[in-house]
């Protein structure tokens, strides 16, 4: 490696950048600026043009730093100049040469062995006409009359042998040629085939997981639509939304899995998974919300209908599971959206009798807020009773 090759690099650098932003706008122009979502975008491109891929280590390696103290692997070379629009590294700096410089010997050798290899290949159909002309020659002594008075019976064997050698000599060289010639294509395939492997090493070493999730006081599939936020070191959470009844897919080649879990009707929890050694489908329980499932079934239950016994007696049950579920001291606010009522506060008798009350309001009431102490009592609620106009936006 010469000081001259980090300088090509550089120039390489920029051709990448002047490259991507042909199409591509990223949140800088300069390379060395980029990070997160633009090298994400950047390796895509990467692996449409020039098919191949580069690490996320490898891009703060040498496109972070300026100039760089050493050269990347001459495969990742060769990548970014086909990226660039040229063939290969070689091609690259041989379209950029410095004042004066020359490219190392090896590198010139190469070109020159290539152009011998060609024509060696093309001359060899003519290795017959030469031989046929040369056996001619060598048979016309034998006409002469002083030759034949000599004894020299095996001179003609010794002319086939030296006929057969010419003959078996440059067939094995061609042959050597070619495969010196081929090796260069092997090679270049190998190449391609380990690039290809790392640029969809995601999609092969991914692995899918399945969770289902279950009401764990009744074993039945959750009632309500579930958001699932998956929780990754160093990166933003990804939230999905799933439907009830419906398992969430995932999948990852991740080691690790966390997850938050948070329903309507039921209490948060957070799932932590070691996916080295966990099954690949799997059950998890959420735990009923009481209050959330109490207020929910307080305003779906029609208590104008029967008997004003039965009114009564349902009203009741209404009461005493209010009664145990807050605590004596909660702090109860209801806010409203006017000027008027900005938020009022409620004592715990005045707010079950107000959720215990069969009215059509009580049908737009939703809890903004609650919170519970450690032993599951209800401490503070904030709730909001939306008016009809509202309901329906």
């Amino acid at each position: 490696m010469t000081d001259l090759d980090l300088l090509h690099f550089e120039q390489l650098k920029k051709d990448v950048q002047t490259e991507y932003l042909k199409k591509s706008t990223p949140s800088q122009d300069e390379i060395s600026k980029w990070k997160g979502i633009d090298i994400i975008y950047f390796q895509e491109d990467l692996r449409k043009k020039a098919k191949g891929n580069i690490s996320e280590k490898s891009f703060y390696t040498y496109f972070k730093t300026s100039p760089v103290t050493k050269l990347p692997r001459i495969d990742m070379l060769n990548l970014l100049s086909v990226y660039a629009g040229y063939e290969s590294w070689y091609d690259f700096k041989k379209q950029h040469l410095f004042a004066g410089e020359l490219l190392q010997e090896n590198e010139d050798s190469e070109q020159e062995d290539i152009e011998e290899l060609e024509k060696t290949v093309s001359l060899s159909p003519e290795i017959p006409k030469t031989e046929i002309p040369a056996k001619k020659i060598e048979f016309q002594p034998q006409e002469n009359t002083d030759l034949q008075k000599s004894n020299t019976d095996n001179q003609p064997i010794k002319e086939k042998e030296v006929t057969l050698s010419t003959v078996e000599t440059q067939p094995s060289v061609s042959r050597k040629n070619l495969l010196k010639k081929n090796a260069w294509a092997i090679v270049t395939t190998i190449l391609i085939a380990v690039t290809g492997v790392l640029g969809f090493k995601d999609e092969i070493f991914s692995k899918t997981y399945k969770y289902c999730f279950i009401d764990k006081d009744r074993s039945v599939n959750v009632i309500n639509t579930l958001d699932i936020m998956v929780i990754k070191e160093n990166e933003s959470p990804i939230m999905y939304k799933i439907k009830p009844g419906e398992c969430f897919l995932y999948s990852t080649k991740d080691k690790n899995l966390k997850m938050r879990i948070s329903a309507p009707f039921y209490e948060p929890l957070e799932v932590n998974r070691n996916l080295e050694n966990a099954p690949e489908e799997e059950k998890i329980e959420l735990k009923p919300d009481d209050y959330k499932m109490a207020a929910y079934y307080f305003s779906i239950k029609d208590v104008k209908g029967g008997t004003s016994a039965e009114q009564v007696a349902l009203i009741k049950q209404k009461r005493n599971q209010l009664e145990s579920l807050i605590s004596n001291n909660a702090v109860i606010y209801q806010v409203y959206d006017n000027n008027t009522y900005g938020i009022e506060r409620l004592d715990k008798q005045k707010y079950i009798t107000l959720v215990t009350t069969p009215t059509t309001s009580l049908k737009n009431l939703s809890v903004i807020e609650m919170k519970k102490d450690s032993k599951g009592k209800i401490v503070s609620i904030k709730f909001k009773i939306a008016s009809t106009d509202e309901k329906n936006k």
